[in-house]
C-alpha cells in the first residue's frame, strides 16, 4: 500500500511517500528559514505563498525520489491541523484536488499525533502505554498513551511554548532564527550554572509548564550585566539548562505517576542535544525507556504524517474524508 504524505502546518513544505506503515520510499522538506529569518519569525502570509508555489514541486521531487507515480497511491495523507490557517489550507487544497484527480481516498491528519508517529517509523518495538512529550514552537505538551489512537491530555504550556521561548530569546539577544538550534549550538562553549533560572510550575507536582516568566528573567539578567561574548554564552546555557529540566522533570514525573514505562518525544525541540541527554540519563535512572526520533524527523516531515493516515485508514474506515467535507483546524487538539 503506498500512502502520499503532505505537510503544511507551518513554514516547511513537506512531502513524503511511504509503503505501508513504516516503509520510507522518501521524504523531502523544502524549508522557508531564508525568506523568514530576517523577520526574526514566521510570517503567515509569506509561509502560505512559499506553499502554494513549492507544493508541485516537493510533491514530484518526492514521487521521483520514490520511482513512483500519482497514479500508484492508495492514499493521500495531509495535515488538517493545528497550525496556520493560510498554510493548512495550502496544504489541505492540494491534497484534496490531486485525490480528486486521480480518486484517491483521503484523510486528514492531526500534526500533534504526526509527531508521535514519527518515533513509531523508527522504533519498531514501540507500543503502548506511554507518556509522550510533544515539544515545539508552537506546542508543550504531556500525553498519556494507552493505545494508538486514543489520546489523553495530561497538561500543557499556559502561555509561551518552549520552542518558542528559544526563538524569543535569541531573537532578543540578536542571534538569529531559527533561535533553537543557535543556543543549542552556543551553549555547549557556555556555563549552564552561572545563573541560576526558573520556568513555571517547576516545583509543582502537576502537568503545566509555563516560559514566559522564565524569558523575562532572562532578559533582566542580560540588562543587569555588562555583557561580554562569554556572558551570553552562559546567559543562554543557563536559559536551555532550566528549559531542559524542567521538561525532563516533568516528563519522568508523569511516567511514574501514571506507572508508565516508556517515554516518546517529538517536536523541533526533541532535537535539543540537551535535552536528549538529560531525559535519557535521567529515564535511566527510574528504569524508564525513552523513544526519540532521529534528528530530521523531530522537525516536520511528511512521512509521520503518512504513517499517521495509514494507521487510521486501515484502522477505522469512518475516518476516511471526502474532498468535499476535509476542512482545516487550525486550532485541531489532540484529543
Amino acid at each position: 500500500m503506498y500512502v502520499l504524505g503532505i505537510e503544511t502546518s507551518c513554514d516547511d513544505t513537506c512531502c513524503a511517500v511511504l509503503k505501508d506503515d513504516r516503509q520510507i520510499l522518501s521524504s523531502v522538506v523544502s524549508s522557508q528559514v531564508d525568506f523568514h529569518r530576517k523577520y526574526g519569525g514566521v510570517v503567515p502570509e509569506v509561509a502560505s505563498r512559499k506553499h502554494l508555489e513549492l507544493l508541485p514541486w516537493v510533491t514530484q521531487e518526492a514521487l521521483s525520489r520514490a520511482k513512483i507515480g500519482l497514479e500508484t497511491m492508495d492514499l493521500i495523507a495531509v495535515t488538517m491541523g493545528p497550525g496556520l490557517m493560510g498554510s493548512l489550507l495550502m496544504g489541505t487544497c492540494w491534497a484534496k484536488s490531486l485525490a480528486l484527480c486521480f480518486n484517491v481516498p483521503i484523510v486528514g491528519v492531526n500534526h500533534l499525533e504526526g509527531h508521535l508517529f514519527a518515533a513509531y517509523l523508527e522504533h519498531q518495538n514501540l507500543a503502548p502505554p506511554f507518556v509522550a512529550l510533544i515539544a515545539s514552537g508552537g506546542h508543550t505538551e504531556l500525553i498519556a498513551v494507552k493505545e494508538w489512537g486514543t489520546y489523553h491530555l495530561l497538561g500543557r504550556t499556559r502561555d509561551d511554548a518552549a520552542g518558542e521561548a528559544f526563538d524569543k530569546i535569541a531573537k532578543f539577544l540578536g542571534l538569529g532564527y531559527p533561535g533553537g538550534p543557535i543556543i543549542d549550538l552556543l551553549s555547549q562553549e557556555g556555563n549552564p550554572s552561572r545563573f541560576v533560572f526558573k520556568a513555571g510550575f517547576e516545583d509543582e507536582d502537576n502537568f503545566e509548564f509555563s516560559f514566559s516568566g522564565l524569558k523575562t528573567a532572562v532578559i533582566r539578567a542580560y540588562q543587569s550585566l555588562e555583557i561580554g561574548p562569554g556572558d551570553i554564552k552562559d546567559l543562554i546555557a543557563s536559559f536551555q539548562e532550566s528549559v531542559v529540566r524542567v521538561l525532563t522533570k516533568k516528563t519522568i514525573f508523569a511516567a511514574k505517576k501514571l506507572n508508565f514505562k516508556k517515554i516518546v518525544v517529538g517536536g523541533g525541540v526533541a532535537a535539543n542535544r540537551a535535552l536528549r541527554k538529560r531525559l535519557q540519563e535521567e529515564a535511566q535512572k527510574e528504569g524508564l525507556e525513552v523513544y526519540l526520533p532521529s534528528k530530521s524527523f523531530c522537525t516536520d516531515n511528511a512521512a509521520m504524517v503518512a504513517a499517521c493516515g495509514y494507521f487510521h485508514f486501515v484502522r477505522n474506515p469512518q475516518r476516511y474524508f471526502s474532498v468535499k467535507t476535509l476542512e482545516p483546524d487550525p486550532k485541531l487538539g489532540i484529543t
